[in-house]
C-alpha cells in the first residue's frame, strides 16, 4: 500500500472500529455526541500496521526527525509502538517511550520507560487530543528529563480545543483525522 491508500484503509478502520454515537462523558468531563475508542484500532494487527505507517509518513513529511515517539500511557502507547516498528521496517529507526501518570512507587521508581536519553529529540504521541491535558503533561514529565520536543502527533483531533491549547503552548500539532469528519462517516454507514 502507499501513504494515501493506508490513510484512507485506516480512515474506514477507525470509522468502523473504534467511533461510536451516543451520549459519552469524555475523560475531560465534557458530554458529547460521539466517543472514539482509537484502542480498538490501534490495538488490531491491522491498525497497527496502518498506524505506524500513517503516523511515521506524517512525522516525516512534516519535516520532525525525531529519536523518539511516546506519551502519556494508555492511548498513546500502541500509536507510538506501531509508528517505532515501522520505522525499523523503513529503515529508519525511531525508538519508542511511555509516560506513566505517576513514576513508580517501587524498583527504579522511573516516570517514563523505554530508555529515554536527555538528549533525545521527541514527537509526543496522542491517540485522540480533547482538552489536550494528557498532551501537556506528557510535554512536562519529557521536558523535565531535558529532551527537545519537536511537536505533537495525534490520531484524532475532535477539534474541541485542545490543539490550540498545545499550539498556544508553543507546540506544532499534527492530526491524522478530524473526530467531527469520523462521525459524520460513522453516521453515514
Amino acid at each position: 500500500m502507499n501513504q494515501s491508500s493506508d490513510r484512507q484503509r485506516l480512515q474506514a478502520l477507525l470509522t468502523e472500529r473504534s467511533v461510536r454515537v451516543g451520549d459519552f462523558t469524555l475523560s475531560s468531563g465534557a458530554r458529547s455526541t460521539y466517543y472514539v475508542d482509537a484502542r480498538l484500532t490501534t490495538m488490531s494487527a491491522e491498525g497497527q500496521a496502518l498506524v505506524g505507517a500513517v503516523g511515521y509518513g506524517a512525522i516525516r513529511e512534516a519535516g520532525w526527525d525525531p529519536t523518539h515517539v511516546g506519551g502519556l500511557t494508555l492511548g498513546a502507547d500502541p500509536v507510538s509502538y506501531a509508528i517505532a516498528h515501522h520505522s525499523w521496517t523503513v529503515g529508519a529507526p525511531i525508538d519508542a517511550y511511555t509516560v506513566r501518570k505517576e513514576a513508580k512507587a517501587h524498583g527504579t521508581g522511573k516516570r517514563i520507560e523505554g530508555g529515554l536519553p536527555a538528549d533525545a529529540r521527541v514527537v509526543v504521541i496522542e491517540d485522540a487530543i480533547t482538552s489536550g491535558a494528557s498532551a501537556l503533561a506528557a510535554i512536562s514529565a519529557v521536558r523535565e528529563h531535558g529532551v527537545e520536543v519537536l511537536g505533537v502527533f495525534c490520531l484524532v483531533d475532535r477539534d474541541e480545543g485542545g490543539r490550540a491549547r498545545i499550539e498556544a503552548s508553543g507546540y506544532a500539532v499534527l492530526a491524522a483525522f478530524s473526530g467531527p469528519d469520523l462521525r459524520a462517516r460513522a453516521l453515514a454507514l
